[in-house]
């Protein structure tokens, strides 16, 4: 009877989970342009076997994106008719629902009942991946994909240990972290942290060499995706190109690293990502580059002169890239200490600890009270939310409840590194992370000690996968 009883319970609370996630898809959100870029690359893959943009009357091949979100896209497009955006987002927010399920499923197994019910709560009710579930970006499915791998990645390391076969899971497994790849670049950190970890969490139970055989073996699986993307691109462009490209460019496309590095030096938060680095293309308003951007007289000058040049040309030639690099090599010799970890530490916590604002359509100048204080209500509203998830996984880990805590650390410390090094700190890009932060912030609901031991015992619970 209980069992049933939570049964009903469990599939109310992903019913109104599904609710929350269908207001986001309803409610106006700031829209971005990969959206566009996706569906466009999705209509003439599908419609004319072509992976690129339309150029006048010819459809020019790209290797910019890879094509994991476009199938996507595709695949709902010639299902449902049309190019209409909204059926994608009905599944994304039915696989978000369902990640919910998982990571409930995952925590209950490994932490308790109690903490289950603080993973499905905390998952179906979380603003954040709510809102990216009715978005056409790449996170959404990016965040399926690593609540998968982290579900696959428990029943998987627990059957090995068991002596059970593990086929299927394994299966599962390489399908999670094999479409993280196709998805998006950085999909390899994923890879990277969850084969190395299966190694580490057999090692003992299945001894070193068939481990370390299961840990290549989940690798191996992931990359098969990759192997036609990059004929594919041998052929089309003679590169080797398995992933794309740092800035988005073809192959013999110019790309303003200069112009980048410069940015580096001195962008810290999502305020310069949408005032300098999104306008790029347009003009930038000379008193939204911060102070920091430029230290003394000589150097606030030649900052203004770039810029000037800048907006005549609504673009960054070759030359005017190359001067903006001198200016970020100077600026780097006379601060490398804040180039090399002031910076980059501000970055992280900005992404990580702003409001999540992106998807709402509020103010970006939130702690601007008097000009705006409804939108910055918003705004310190889900900082707030924000700070007690991140709060809550931190508790999780302290109280080492939280299973296989060595591959999602990882995993988190990969992805930081790589956070540290982009010039546009946007929020989204630690929204990959958040799985791991909702099971870790569920996890410090879990029973302590003799508690759980006893109910161990009453719900025939085997041993955790807590240990480093």
């Amino acid at each position: 009877m209980t069992r049933q009883r939570d049964g009903w319970t469990v599939a109310a609370v992903l019913l109104a989970g599904f609710a929350l996630r269908m207001f986001f898809l309803f409610l106006p959100v700031s829209l971005d342009d990969d959206t566009a870029v996706y569906a466009e690359l999705a209509r003439n893959w599908f419609h004319h076997g072509i992976y690129g943009f339309t150029d006048g009357n010819a459809i020019t091949p790209t290797l910019i994106r890879l094509p994991g979100y476009p199938f996507f896209f595709g695949v709902i497009f010639a299902i449902f008719g049309g190019g209409h955006l909204r059926p994608a987002m009905i599944c994304q927010a039915l696989a978000d629902v369902a990640g919910c399920w998982l990571l409930f499923d995952c925590v209950r197994s490994e932490a308790g009942r109690r903490a289950g019910w603080a993973a499905l709560l905390l998952a179906a009710f979380c603003p954040f991946t709510a809102a990216y579930s009715a978005a056409g970006m790449t996170e959404s499915l990016s965040l399926n994909c690593v609540t998968l791998a982290i579900w696959s990645m428990t029943k998987l390391v627990r059957g090995v240990r068991e002596g059970e076969n593990t086929a299927w899971t394994m299966l599962r497994l390489a399908v999670a972290l094999g479409y993280a790849l196709v998805l998006r670049p950085d999909g390899v950190l994923l890879v990277a942290a969850f084969s190395t970890g299966l190694f580490w969490y057999t090692r003992h139970a299945a001894g070193v060499g068939h481990s370390l055989r299961l840990g290549v073996t989940a690798g191996l699986l992931a990359v098969l995706p990759l192997v036609p993307w990059t004929l594919r691109n041998y052929r089309t462009f003679h590169v080797f190109q398995p992933i794309a490209p740092r800035y988005a460019n073809n192959p013999g496309e110019f790309a303003p690293v200069g112009f980048f590095r410069w940015m580096r030096t001195w962008s810290v938060n999502f305020v310069d990502a949408g005032t300098v680095f999104w306008n790029l293309d347009d003009t930038i308003d000379p008193e939204d580059v911060p102070p920091r951007a430029c230290w003394g007289a000589v150097q606030c000058e030649q900052t203004a002169r770039l810029i000037a040049e800048h907006n005549q040309l609504k673009d960054v030639p070759p030359a005017l890239d190359a001067q903006f690099a001198a200016l970020a090599i100077a600026r780097i010799r006379e601060r490398p200490w804040d180039y090399y970890f002031v910076y980059p530490l501000w970055r992280l916590a900005g992404m990580s600890l702003w409001p999540r604002t992106e998807l709402f359509n509020v103010n970006i100048y939130w702690w601007k009270i008097a000009n705006h204080p409804l939108d910055s209500a918003i705004a310190l509203g889900l900082g707030l939310i924000n700070l007690g998830y991140i709060v809550l996984a931190v508790v999780g880990f302290v109280r080492r409840k939280v299973p296989l805590p060595g591959a999602l650390l990882g995993f988190v410390m990969l992805r930081c590194i790589l956070l540290a090094t982009v010039e546009n700190p946007e929020q989204r890009y630690t929204m990959v992370m958040y799985p791991v932060v909702i099971l870790a912030a569920a996890c410090a609901f879990a029973r302590s000690g003799s508690e759980n031991d006893a109910r161990d015992a009453e719900e025939g619970s085997s041993a955790r996968l807590v240990a480093i």
